[in-house]
């Protein structure tokens, strides 16, 4: 079985802490937020496997970068709730 590498395992763990997370603000005041973090956070993780698996150098580069705009979208709704 192949081990899995480092930004594979930490945006798997990251995004069951979302979902977590998500849970949690779906009972609270910030329930219309709640989406946006499941989406883009769980988002990252779904984009590192694409990437994983990119036919070509191009393919892959294309993919993590998405994972990167999805973490910096993820972290603008994380500050946006701890803000508020």
């Amino acid at each position: 079985m192949k081990s899995q590498n480092v930004i594979q395992l930490k945006s798997y763990q990251f995004a069951l802490e979302v979902i977590r997370i998500a849970q949690l603000l779906k009972r609270g005041t910030h329930f219309e937020i709640s989406s946006q973090v499941l989406r883009s956070g769980t988002s990252i993780g779904a984009n590192v496997e694409e990437a994983i698996g990119a036919q070509s150098r191009k393919d892959f580069l294309a993919k993590l970068s998405i994972s990167y705009k999805e973490a910096r979208e993820t972290h603008y709704w994380l500050r946006l709730i701890k803000d508020s």
